[in-house]
């Protein structure tokens, strides 16, 4: 599928239950594989990022069997139960997959290469390069930055990290590999980032405390290993919530949504704008808050977004944007220099994509600045090969005057390969 062609449509409506989480799935394929027995996971995402990650298990030795509905039973063989593999492994456009890996893999007794997509190989790995390193793994790339990377298993020391982004990759990265270190190790943030691997390890019982913006980890000989249920991803789920809020006369109802406080910021903010979301049926899940949310079309304002909100809304901010142009007043977007080495430019692209369609927005070294009020209009606009560009521009497509054609939309299997059929059904 090259492109899509959108139409502006009256109004969304009904009841969904989206896909496993993708942060989880992944983590849950990879806890699995380094615990000690059997896992058996529901409700994994079947994105394309996350079968990445299953493959790469499988590469190294992990049996994962598929049952009934997708689940998936994982037969984890330990934290040094991994094997060695002659072939590079490849990960395609996962970020996630690289930098967790890394992680684990500094840890083992074998050499191992690896590489992803030309997206992938464009985006900084010397953030998880420089602390592996610091705990006495050998690791390299071509440039010491890109991919591919090649990792010669060592044993590892603990270390006491400041890191200096607030990225759930990068501190992931790092407490795996403080699994296989002998003593404490500890990584400082900037502002708190998603929690999902500290929220899993110790669901598996790892020795892991967090005090204020510092997670400590022990090393371990073993992890147990304990079913897991992955939630609704809440990034999938912002797709639906704007179009319902930017749609008049709509209302849906989404089932089963992870409401994880490091990923709810996407909620906060539209609750600040105006937007009528209700959250319902609050429960937890293998350590994770779950719920239902009732969304109503609402009349937006105006907002600033900056500071330690970012990590929290740092994947929903391409759909963010197009809400904030139907939204009264200006939207003013800061700190989130993060969005320039995602799977592309997310400043500049959502900048001028949306510009093509009419919009009043400014580009920032950091962010954006949309004059919201303006109606868009259909026309020709580029994903640039990104996810969540694609499907953010396919939204603002239903409220444009007129035909949309997003142009290079097959990366949209990257993170929801069913978005488009399930939009389909919900619009009229």
């Amino acid at each position: 599928m090259r492109n899509i062609k959108v139409k502006r449509k009256e109004l969304i409506k009904g009841e969904i239950s989206l896909p496993g989480d993708k942060s989880i799935s992944h983590r849950a394929i990879m806890m699995g594989s380094i615990a000690r027995g059997e896992t058996r996971v529901k409700g994994l995402s079947d994105c394309v990022d996350c079968q990445n990650t299953l493959n790469a298990f499988l590469k190294l030795g992990i049996e994962i069997e598929e049952g009934y509905e997708g689940e998936l039973t994982i037969h984890g063989r330990g934290l040094k139960g991994l094997s060695s593999v002659r072939e590079v492994i490849d990960v395609g456009n996962s970020g996630t997959t690289m930098r967790l890996l890394s992680g684990i893999l500094a840890g083992q007794d074998f050499s191992c290469t690896i590489t992803g997509d030309e997206s992938l190989k464009k985006r900084p790995m010397k953030r998880i390069i420089l602390p592996l390193r610091e705990m006495g793994a050998k690791i390299s790339s071509p440039d010491d930055n890109h991919p591919p990377i090649t990792i010669v298993g060592q044993k590892l020391h603990p270390i006491d990290y400041l890191s200096p982004v607030a990225s759930a990759q990068v501190k992931s990265c790092v407490l795996l590999a403080g699994l296989y270190a002998q003593g404490r190790t500890s990584l400082t943030e900037p502002s708190l980032s998603r929690d999902h691997t500290e929220r899993m390890l110790r669901y598996l019982g790892a020795p892991i405390e967090t005090k204020g913006r510092t997670i400590f980890i022990e090393g371990v000989t073993e992890l147990g290993a304990k079913p897991i249920t992955v939630p609704g991803d809440i990034s999938s789920a912002a797709f639906f919530i704007i179009a319902c809020l930017l749609l008049q006369n709509s209302q849906i109802r989404i089932k089963g949504v992870g409401v994880n406080p490091t990923r709810t910021g996407i909620l906060d903010i539209l609750k600040n704008m105006g937007a009528e979301i209700v959250i319902e049926n609050v429960r937890e899940l293998c350590g994770e808050p779950v719920a239902d949310l009732v969304v109503n079309s609402s009349s937006l304002a105006g907002v600033e977004i900056g500071g330690e909100l970012i990590p929290r809304i740092i994947d929903e901010i391409p759909v963010l944007a197009v809400a904030a142009t139907q939204a009264e007043g200006v939207t003013e977007i800061s700190d989130a220099r993060e969005l320039r080495v995602k799977e592309s430019d997310r400043i500049g692209n959502v900048v001028s994509q949306l510009s093509r369609m009419g919009a009043l927005i400014e580009e920032k070294e950091d962010g954006m600045v949309i004059s919201g009020g303006k109606r868009l209009v259909g026309t020709s606009v580029n994903s640039y090969g990104d996810h969540r560009m694609a499907m953010a521009l396919t939204i603002a497509g239903l409220i444009a005057d007129g035909e949309t054609t997003i142009n290079d939309v097959a990366c949209i299997n990257t993170s929801f390969p069913h978005f488009i059929d399930i939009l389909n059904k919900m619009v009229q």
